[in-house]
């Protein structure tokens, strides 16, 4: 079933999760969640596992889990068990952004959503909040590769609100920023004064703009599209105190793995699941243990400005 207010075009290609769909009816909370970090952010089993337990979280927070993906060139909202396990374990499951989903689509394949997609699936399916894990930025030496992730520009013209741990620490933190700013898109972080870095508290940069709650979260996104302000915005969780990794400790191993990347030549869409994997191999685990505590308190925040936001709208 597939809510009314849905374009017929849309709907067409949408296969919405019953718990999913009777949400929207109701005008419940939902959450969107990526697939990416299923797919290409983690080894299996651990994949499967963090997936099912950031969706518990989802639920005990007051909202309704809805995992996107695109799979036999099907654009899902809200995953059962056994397509979460072609997620966690086919090869064939491609990382897809918003350029990619008009090949998956046709060409019937399946496609792991990074946040620019899973930005666009879920505003296709009028869901208005997703949380991820951290979100792609402007890549360290840009000035040489122009890499850029097309999350910055999906956020600048997708209503939808990304709960992250920053942009990961990988990326040039303060050039993601600037483009940010460039692109009218509210950086906005929770409870505190300073912009997070993915697994670490403190990145060195001041957030550009900042709250107390999710309650404020939920008032600043009815204003911005209540004033015909299009576009998303980023909303920064900083990682749990007790599952940081200090920036001082985490820049070392970063560069390492950089340093590996390059010697390896590789680029585009390849770099960040390398990266990712790469650091949890040299921090022995405990980069993984913290990439697995960010998302679940992000999910548990986007959760609650789902509700708060609900309750507005």
């Amino acid at each position: 079933m597939v809510p009314s207010s849905i374009r017929p075009e849309v709907a067409a290609h949408l296969d919405l999760h019953p718990e999913v769909a009777d949400a929207l009816a109701a005008g419940r909370p939902v959450v969107a969640l990526e697939s990416t970090i299923i797919s290409h952010g983690m080894p299996y089993p651990h994949n499967t596992q963090m997936a099912r337990g950031v969706e518990a979280v989802v639920r005990e927070n007051g909202a309704v889990p809805a995992t996107i993906a695109v799979l036999g060139g099907r654009l899902k909202v809200g995953l059962n068990s056994d397509e979460l396990e072609v997620l966690a374990t086919d090869p064939n499951v491609q990382k897809i952004s918003t350029r990619d989903l008009p090949v998956t689509v046709a060409l019937g394949g399946h496609g792991a959503t990074t946040v620019a997609s899973t930005m666009r699936i879920a505003a296709l399916a009028g869901i208005r909040v997703f949380a991820t894990g951290g979100t792609g930025g402007v890549h360290r030496g840009a000035g040489h590769s122009m890499d850029i992730s097309a999350d910055l520009l999906e956020l600048a013209r997708t209503d939808v609100c990304v709960v992250s741990a920053g942009v990961k620490s990988i990326l040039d933190i303060g050039l993601t920023l600037e483009v940010l700013e460039t692109q009218g898109v509210p950086a906005i972080t929770l409870g505190s004064d300073e912009f997070p870095a993915f697994y670490s508290r403190h990145s060195g940069f001041a957030s550009p703009l900042s709250v107390r709650s999710e309650a404020e979260v939920a008032r600043v996104l009815h204003a911005k599209w209540s004033l015909g302000l299009r576009g998303g915005v980023l909303l920064a969780n900083p990682v749990p105190e007790d599952a940081e990794i200090p920036a001082a400790e985490m820049e070392p191993q970063i560069q390492q793995a950089l340093a590996d990347m390059d010697a390896l030549g590789l680029t585009g869409k390849d770099t960040t699941p390398y990266l990712l994997g790469r650091i949890v191999e040299i921090t022995g685990g405990r980069s993984l243990e913290t990439n697995i505590a960010l998302v679940r308190h992000n999910a548990a925040v986007a959760a609650r400005v789902a509700a708060a936001y609900t309750e507005l709208a």
